[in-house]
Order: structure tokens, then C-alpha cells, then sequence
């Protein structure tokens, strides 16, 4: 963990995430098995179940980038890194972290920029009647997340002797692993 405000920031920034998905996950399971009920029980399908449910996949998906950065759960090709020594594979995941951090900020700002375009066409949901780029808003969200995710990795970084994916995830193997 972070110390100070830094840390804070880390820990509220968790909680949200963490609410965000628990939530849409039940959100998508209720809207979903509602919509099944209602139409083997009572032959009437709900019309918004697909809009709603692809509006939630939008919103896990994003707040998940930002939820699995925090957790060192991204996938990483690391074969190479591995066999490195350890100053050297911390001075690469510094240099990893500011590239990701700077790229999520640039993925924000684009995605931005297409809002932005889908909100100037007017277009909007067939069953929902909702403007298709509030759909799109999560995405900038989860990419700056995302990218304060990897700020925060890369100070953590440089503050601690030891090599972390993210700000309480060292860098490793589980012993519980088992090669095959």
C-alpha cells in the first residue's frame, strides 16, 4: 500500500471498482433471469434486457481493467523478464508502467474524442431511447483509472526495494503452481 494520500486515493478508487462490479455482475444476472422467467412463465420477453445488459458488459469491462491492474492480473509475457536480474526487472517494470500508464491516458483522451462524435450524430438506443454515448462514458473512466493504476504502480516502484505488479501485488508465482 501506498502511504498517505496516495494510498487513500488507491484504497477509494478500490472500493469503487469493486462496488461497480459486484453490482453490474448482479445487475446483468437479475435483468437476465428476469427476462427468462418472464418469458417461459408468462410468454413476455422484456424489450430492454439486450440494451441493458450490453450497457453492464460496457461498464464490467471497463471498471474490470482497472480492478485487474490493481490486482497484477493482467497477462504478461514474461519468459524473458523472469530470467533477468532483479535491479534490472525493476528498472522494466518502472519503464512498463509509466509506457501503460502513459497509453491508458492517451486511450482516454481518444475515447474521449469519439464520444464526443457519437454525441454530436444523435443517435440513440432503439428500446432504451438513451443517447448511445452515455453508453460509451465508462470507457474513458476505466482507461484514466486504469492509467492511475499504473502511475501509482510506478511510484510504488520507485519508493520500495522490492518489484511490485501494482501497489500491494509483489511480483511472482503463487508455490501452489504446478508446471506441467
Amino acid at each position: 500500500m501506498l502511504p498517505g494520500f496516495l494510498g487513500w486515493i488507491d484504497t477509494q478508487i478500490g472500493r469503487v471498482e469493486a462496488v461497480i462490479l459486484a453490482v453490474g455482475v448482479l445487475l446483468m444476472a437479475v435483468n437476465t433471469v428476469g427476462n427468462v422467467i418472464g418469458r417461459f412463465i408468462f410468454q413476455y420477453s422484456f424489450f430492454f434486457t439486450e440494451e441493458v445488459n450490453s450497457i453492464i458488459i460496457i461498464l464490467i469491462t471497463f471498471a474490470g481493467i482497472g480492478y485487474a491492474a490493481r490486482h497484477g492480473r493482467h497477462i504478461r509475457m514474461s519468459a524473458i523478464y523472469d530470467a533477468l536480474p532483479t535491479r534490472t526487472r525493476k528498472i522494466m517494470m518502472i519503464l512498463i508502467t509509466i509506457i501503460t500508464a502513459m497509453t491508458m491516458f492517451a486511450l482516454c483522451y481518444f475515447s474521449i474524442g469519439y464520444i464526443m462524435k457519437v454525441a454530436a450524430s444523435g443517435r440513440v438506443l432503439p428500446a432504451l431511447q438513451i443517447p448511445v454515448y452515455m453508453t460509451f462514458l465508462w470507457v474513458p473512466v476505466g482507461f484514466a483509472v486504469t492509467g492511475i493504476q499504473y502511475a501509482l504502480t510506478t511510484v510504488k516502484n520507485i519508493l520500495e526495494k522490492d518489484v511490485y505488479l501494482s501497489t500491494y501485488m509483489l511480483e511472482g508465482y503463487d508455490d501452489s503452481e504446478i508446471e506441467i
